[in-house]
This record gives structure tokens, sequence and C-alpha cells, in this order.
């Protein structure tokens, strides 16, 4: 879930983030794992650098993100208490966005003037991002930081803006490569999983602003040794966010996610974020 993901920003910027994200929650598996009770508990810190840059006429931007990764599952595995615990970096990701309607690319002076005169606009953009499978994994563990499998994810979406309000609307697909190296030597697919998200944003004096969220996710069975596991994921996600500078071109972002499975199979999470970014101008 991303509130402002289209927002543009001007040629010549560079912007540094880093975050912490605390998640907990309830796991459903498949009875015939004869796992029950189970819980995870996930702490991430995860830093982050995006670059916009002129791409033809039109605005793109780069971006990457590191996470560093501490999880805690617990349950009973076939009656017994059972406790697992990793520690290490998640799979990375690396982003091309591009705006095809909207701002164009344009420096600050530029971008300011444009917004002022554009007091209703429009943007759509597409991007393609990348997760690459260098997080921490053992092949002989069923419960890895990392996935061992590239994934690819196209998107696009839209921002409309009007007054102090912005309405938000992305679809992305999940493409998962084969991880051939999954527990006990078996070879594991994955279906896509489709995604929708949407957001209404409200912005207030001071460069505050508040976001409330909603998305939905499906798909994304597993196939184990050519086995289909039955496992198809439908997950509804709600979100609150609240940003607010703290310095001139420095800000902090608070959010809540609630996610909830609709399937016999998945999981049942709270998640809080604390993350503070600061835009860098030549």
């Amino acid at each position: 879930m991303e509130p402002r993901r289209w927002t543009p920003l001007p040629l010549g910027s560079h912007v540094i983030s880093a975050g912490y994200a605390y998640t907990q929650g309830e796991l459903i598996f498949d009875p015939l794992l004869q796992v029950e009770d189970a819980t995870v508990s996930i702490n991430i810190i995860g830093l982050a650098y995006l670059r916009p840059f002129k791409l033809g006429n039109k605005l793109a931007r780069l971006d990457v993100l590191i996470p560093l990764s501490t999880a805690r599952w617990e349950g009973l595995l076939a009656g017994v208490s059972t406790t697992v615990k990793r520690n290490g970096f998640a799979d990375p990701r690396i982003r091309l966005s591009v705006n095809l309607i909207g701002a164009q690319a344009m420096g600050l002076k530029e971008m300011q003037e444009y917004i002022s005169s554009h007091p209703v606009n429009t943007t759509v953009g597409v991007s393609i991002a990348a997760t690459l499978p260098l997080g921490q994994y053992f092949e002989e563990k069923l419960l890895n930081l990392g996935q061992n499998q590239f994934i690819l994810r196209p998107q696009i979406g839209m921002v409309h803006k009007w007054k102090s309000w912005s309405y938000e609307l992305t679809g992305s697909v999940f493409l998962y490569t084969n991880n051939n190296n999954f527990s006990d030597g078996s070879s594991k697919k994955k279906d896509p999983v489709f995604a929708i998200q949407t957001h209404l944003i409200r912005r207030f004096k001071k460069s505050m602003w508040v976001s409330l969220s909603a998305g939905y996710g499906l798909g994304g069975q597993s196939i184990v040794n050519k086995q289909p596991n039955d496992d198809n994921r439908g997950d509804i996600l709600g979100a609150l966010s609240f940003g607010f500078p703290i310095m001139k071109r420095q800000a902090i972002k608070i959010t809540y996610l609630r996610s909830q499975t609709l399937k016999d199979i998945g999981s049942d999470t709270n998640s809080f974020t604390l993350a503070w970014s600061a835009i860098l101008v030549n």
C-alpha cells in the first residue's frame, strides 16, 4: 500500500528514506501440514533511495529498497510447541516508473509553477519492479526471509488532484519465477497475484496530509513438484497514513495497515510503520 505513489518530483532531486515496520498476526495453514495456533511477528528496518530523471520528455524515476528483517514464528507442529527465528536481509527491490500523462520532466521552479497553474490535474504512470532473490534463504528450511525467486511487478496507476484532495488507483500483477531449491529439494512454482489499491488523500496546511487506503489481492496458488496446493490467496487490506514535516524538506510518515484473508489459508495481520524521508535538491 503506497499512498502518493505517483506524486511528481522535480529533476535534480534525490529522496532518501529510512523506516521501521512491525507486523504481528495469525497464520492459517493447510490442515495437512498439522500446524495450529500459528502466529508471526516481524520487525523490518528499510533503507530506500529514489531519483527522478528525464526519459525522452517524460518524467521517470528509479527507486531502490533494501530491507533488514527479524522474524519469529510460533505455533503447534503436530501438537508440539515450536518456535522459529530468522535474522538477516530480506529480498531487495528495484523499480523504474514513468509518468505518461501529467507533469513533464522539469526542474524545481518549473514544477512549482506547474502545480500552482494546474490546481486540478491528473497523472497516469506505469512501472516495473523487480524483487531480487538476495535475501537470507535456507534450502532445508520451510520458513525464510528471502523467497529464492525473482518477482516481477508491472504496475499502472493514476492520481487525480483537485483543491486539497487526491484520489489514487493502482493495479499490479506479481509474476514469480520458479524456486528450484524449495524445502527438501522440491521445486515450487507460484501463479500470478493480481492486486489493486486505492487511496483518498486530504492535504492540509504546512504540508501535512492524511490518507485512507484500501486494497485487494487474489491468486498466487503454489505448485510443488507439479502438484497444485489449492492455496490461492484472497486478501483485503485497509490502511490509514499520516504525514507531516519535521524540518525543511524532511518529513515523517506513520501508517497502520490491516490485512485480512478471505480464504481458508492465509494470514490476518496488523502492521505499524514509522518512516523518515528527506528530499535533497541540487
